[in-house]
């Protein structure tokens, strides 16, 4: 038997409620709390959470002296149409250069990375 169960994946960030907004455009789901937390409900996963961290510095990607933490992988059904959205939204690429991946390496607003990845 698990000891626990996985609740949410939290994101430290400076605007807890833009960067909530650019995941539920990205993902769908309902974004609710205030000014210092918000917790997005995805649909058929996880609950993202994202905190408002004062003095927050986004991780380098990549960089072994500013280790990334961890990144979420988004599973897309088409790498180019989610990349062309994903950029309008306000993700910046890391790692798109090798269009014969399976996975391109972008940051969200924050600076935090995450992977398109092809499904």
């Amino acid at each position: 038997m698990a000891l626990a169960k996985l609740e949410s994946v939290v994101l430290d960030c400076p605007d807890p409620r833009a960067l909530a907004g650019f995941y539920a455009d990205v993902l769908g789901g309902t974004a609710e709390g205030d000014d210092d937390w918000v917790n997005l409900r995805v649909p058929g996963g996880p609950t993202l959470a994202f905190q408002r961290a004062p003095g927050f510095v986004p991780p380098r990607w990549p960089a072994a002296d500013h280790s990334q933490q961890f990144h979420l992988d988004l599973t897309v059904p088409d790498l180019d149409a989610a990349e062309k959205e994903a950029l309008e939204l306000g993700a910046r690429p890391l790692d798109t250069a090798d269009r014969s991946r399976s996975f391109r390496v972008y940051a969200d607003p924050a600076g935090h990375p995450f992977c398109l990845c092809a499904g």
